[in-house]
C-alpha cells in the first residue's frame, strides 16, 4: 500500500509540473553553449561534463533541466524531476531499453493529468550522463499515452554524492 501511495504521489506531481509545458509553444532562444571546456559526445548543447563525475546541466528557456542520457547502454532525452519519486519511462521507451511485455507487470494503478493509467516497476542495470554512471535505478513504466517524455527522478538522484542548483545550472556529482 506504501508503494502504490509513493508511486501514485511521484507521478502526480511529475505530471502537475510537466504538463503545463507541453502545451506551451517554445518562442525563445536556445540557451547558449556550456562553458565548461569539455562536453561529451551525445550530450546536448545544454549540459556540460568533466572526467570527474561531474555534469552540469543549463537550464532551458522554462527553467527545466535536461540531458543526453544512456539507460541500459541507450541514448534517452530525459528530463530531471526532483518531484518524482522514480525514473519515469513510456512503453515504447522501455522497449529500446530491453524490456519487454514479460518484464512488465502493469500492477499499480496510478493517476495521471491524461487520467488514470497503469505502470509497472522496473529496475535499470545502468543511467549515464557525461562521466556519471549509476546502477541499479528503479523506474516505472507508465502507458505511451500517460507518459510521452522520460523524467529522471529521484530514485536516480538520491544515487549521487550531491546535486544542487547555482546560477541557472543544475549540478550533478558523482
Amino acid at each position: 500500500m506504501l508503494v502504490r501511495s509513493l508511486v501514485f504521489a511521484g507521478v502526480a506531481a511529475v505530471l502537475a509540473t510537466q504538463v503545463p509545458s507541453i502545451f506551451e509553444k517554445n518562442t525563445q532562444t536556445p540557451a547558449p553553449a556550456p562553458t565548461l571546456a569539455s562536453v561529451d559526445a551525445g550530450e546536448t548543447p545544454t549540459a556540460a561534463a568533466d572526467t570527474h563525475g561531474n555534469v552540469r546541466l543549463k537550464a532551458d528557456t522554462q527553467g527545466h533541466y535536461s540531458g543526453a542520457f544512456r539507460m541500459n547502454g541507450k541514448p534517452i532525452q530525459g528530463l530531471i524531476d526532483t518531484g518524482a519519486t522514480y525514473v519515469a519511462v513510456n512503453e515504447s521507451t522501455a522497449r529500446r531499453l530491453g524490456l519487454s511485455g514479460s518484464d512488465l507487470d502493469y500492477r499499480y494503478s496510478v493517476n495521471t493529468a491524461n487520467g488514470q493509467t497503469k505502470a509497472a516497476l522496473v529496475k535499470l542495470d545502468r543511467i549515464e550522463i557525461g562521466s556519471i554512471r549509476v546502477r541499479d535505478v528503479d523506474a516505472m513504466v507508465l502507458k505511451d499515452e500517460a507518459l510521452t517524455s522520460t523524467l529522471v527522478g529521484m530514485s536516480f538522484l538520491k544515487k549521487l554524492g550531491s546535486y544542487g542548483v547555482e546560477n541557472g545550472s543544475l549540478s550533478l556529482v558523482q
